[in-house]
């Protein structure tokens, strides 16, 4: 598979593709969530309902890329291991938070060297926000 060559100002956010491409990706790491069953410590974490987490994830994926401050413009700085607080999170939701992505990642057609960049990114953070020892 070869890679495109990217020019060192392109955000993330410019090189998934803008606003659609980021919310394809949300859309897919929800659905996949809620259909496949390894990912049920991940889905149960997440309450009867997705909309919310859904757009919220949406919204500051876009800024935390690079591109527009959706997120931030609506609720300040995002806070992520405070707003993350009141839910268990374990090796368990982290490694299944990180699986889900990654393979959200790869069906909607990340480009194979921004995902290994984001994978990084997302593991220290999904390993700060861990609050339980589980």
């Amino acid at each position: 598979m070869q890679t495109q060559q990217q020019d060192p100002a392109t955000t993330p956010f410019e090189w998934i593709g803008g606003e659609e491409k980021v919310k394809a990706l949300v859309e897919r790491f929800y659905d996949l969530m809620d259909l496949e069953p390894k990912y049920a410590a991940l889905r149960a974490a997440h309450g009867s309902e997705l909309v919310r987490a859904r757009q919220h994830l949406f919204w500051f994926l876009c800024g935390w890329l690079g591109g527009p401050q959706h997120y931030t413009d609506r609720f300040g700085h995002p806070r992520l291991r405070m707003r993350h607080m009141p839910f268990s999170i374990g090796i368990v939701e982290r490694d299944q938070w990180l699986a889900c992505m990654g393979q959200a990642m790869e069906e909607t057609g990340v480009d194979e060297s921004l995902r290994t960049r984001l994978k990084e990114s997302f593991f220290q953070t999904a390993d700060w926000m861990r609050n339980s020892p589980g």
